[in-house]
């Protein structure tokens, strides 16, 4: 099944948006790039955005926890 890539991509965006909740964590700016969809050949991009360092520090110690 294909879909828009803006639509992948919001679902994709999505998906991590509520894997970091069940982390704690809110990422507040988390969102698709509208840019990098409104190209002839879209090549769609998830803006992270930025994060206070409590956010910083939660984050780090979930990819540490998770890598190991």
């Amino acid at each position: 099944m294909t879909t828009e890539p803006d639509t992948e991509a919001q679902e994709a965006c999505d998906e991590l948006a509520a894997a970091l909740r069940q982390a704690g964590i809110v990422l507040p700016s988390l969102g698709v790039d509208p840019v990098s969809c409104a190209r002839p050949y879209p090549r769609p991009l998830v803006e992270l955005g930025r994060c206070n360092l409590e956010t910083v520090r939660r984050l780090t110690a979930v990819l540490v926890r998770a890598a190991r």
